[in-house]
This record gives structure tokens, C-alpha cells and sequence, in this order.
């Protein structure tokens, strides 16, 4: 397989996490936790090796990032989502053609959104309840991934209609509620850290570009408690950082 079909197929995965790509051996499967947890993620599939030998993982832990001039996030993503799923890993939406990342002069057009607990990035060492991760794909292949770490406070009305409406069981995609605005996913300032690192899923490819929102939203604890039933934890723990640098927008 070539580097861009690679690219391809590992950017398919980010969609789906239990999709396989196509060179993946049949049976390969990943959970978070167990015998299948992540310090075994390396040995399941040869696919899979980045997660075990990687020099970019991602989760890490923000500290000390140096403040940057770095380019203001541009941000034009649709009023709705088209579909909604409980993949077995977490629950996932995803949207038509249309919405976009711009970072620089790179476009990236937003997939999906999907939700971890607690958050995988850590600020100084510290969780949060949960963190969304919106996945963005330049023609290139490469992945923009923009990381918003949920607090528990007052309600967000748009993840609780998510909560509302989210399958309860594994199964295919089912139409979303159509009242979701994903931008009301977002903090008020989209200051951010941003460092290169990889999916936080198999087969753990290093092909990201993180942009972790330095300030958190506020949802309501019933909603974490209730998004908590069917994914008590699927969270990636913190990776080492191997000196790399994490810029912090000015």
C-alpha cells in the first residue's frame, strides 16, 4: 500500500474506530481497558505498531507551552450534524460536506465529532469530566483534531440534546436531532495549544495536528453521569511528550 492510500485508510479509522483498515488482520480488536487495553494496542494488529513505538502519541499533558503567534482558528462548520452513533467506543456524530477548519492557508473539512471520559489531554496534570475531539481532514490526508474539555457546571444545551439522543447500544448510525449546533460545543475564546501528535485511537497514526482549546466548557454533571452509563471511562492515558514543544495562541 502506498503512503497516500495509507493516508486514506488511516483517516477512514478516525471516522469509525472500529472500522479496521484494509490491511488490518480480521479479529484485531481494542478496548480500553483489560487484556486489549492500551499498553496492548501495539501488539494486536502490525497495523497498530505507532501505539507501542511512536516518538509523537497523543494524549500528553499540557505544561509550561510556550506562547506563540499562532494563526487564529477559522472556524465554519454546518448548524446540524447528519448522523449520530454509538460505535461500540463512544458516541460519535457526523457531519455532511460543508463545514471546515481554516489553520493558516490549510484547509481541513470537519468529519465528525466524538466524546471522551474523562478528558484524554491533561492541563498541568490535571482531568477534566470529558473532552470532545472534532476531526478535520486536509485533502493531503493529514488530520487537524480540535480538542474542548468539558467542565461540570451550568448545562450546554447542544450536549444535552446529544445526551438526549444518543444510542444507548452499539449499532449503525441513525439520523441526528437536527436542533444540534455543533458550534455551541465551543468556549466563548478560542485560544489554544497546539502541538503534533497522533490519533488517540489504533492504529495510533502520527499524522495530527492538536488544537486543544485552553478554555474548558461547562455541561451538566447529569449529562456526564448519563453519557458515564455507557462509557464509564474510554479515555487513552497521557503519553510521554519526548521534548516536544506545545505553542500556546497569544
Amino acid at each position: 500500500m502506498n503512503r497516500r492510500d495509507a493516508l486514506k485508510a488511516f483517516a477512514a479509522l478516525a471516522l469509525c474506530p472500529l472500522c479496521k483498515p484494509a490491511f488490518a488482520a480480521e479479529g484485531a480488536h481494542w478496548s480500553y481497558e483489560g487484556g486489549n487495553g492500551p499498553t496492548k494496542w501495539g501488539d494486536l494488529d502490525a497495523a497498530n505498531k505507532a501505539c507501542s513505538i511512536g516518538a509523537q502519541q497523543s494524549p500528553i499533558d499540557i505544561d509550561h507551552p510556550i506562547k506563540s503567534q499562532l494563526p487564529t482558528l477559522k472556524l465554519s462548520w454546518p448548524k446540524s450534524a447528519d448522523t449520530i452513533v454509538n460505535n461500540g467506543h463512544t458516541i460519535q456524530l457526523n457531519f455532511a460536506e460543508g463545514g471546515s477548519l481554516m489553520l493558516g492557508d490549510v484547509k481541513y473539512k470537519l468529519l465528525q465529532v466524538h466524546f471522551h471520559r474523562p478528558s484524554e489531554h491533561t492541563i498541568a496534570g490535571k482531568n477534566f469530566p470529558m473532552e470532545a475531539h472534532f476531526v478535520h481532514r486536509a485533502d493531503s490526508g493529514g488530520l487537524a483534531v480540535v480538542g474542548v474539555l468539558m467542565a461540570e457546571g451550568k448545562p450546554n444545551a447542544a450536549f444535552s440534546q446529544i445526551v438526549k439522543s444518543m444510542p444507548v447500544k452499539e449499532g449503525p448510525a441513525v439520523k441526528a436531532d437536527a436542533g444540534f449546533n455543533p458550534s455551541a460545543l465551543l468556549p466563548q475564546k478560542l485560544g489554544y495549544y497546539r502541538y503534533t501528535g497522533s490519533l488517540t485511537t489504533p492504529p495510533c497514526s502520527e499524522i495530527v495536528e492538536w488544537l486543544v482549546l485552553a478554555d474548558p466548557i461547562s455541561v451538566a454533571a447529569t449529562d456526564v453521569a448519563a453519557f458515564a452509563k455507557l462509557y464509564p471511562m474510554n479515555a487513552r492515558p497521557v503519553q510521554k511528550d519526548n521534548r516536544r514543544f506545545v505553542l500556546r495562541s497569544s
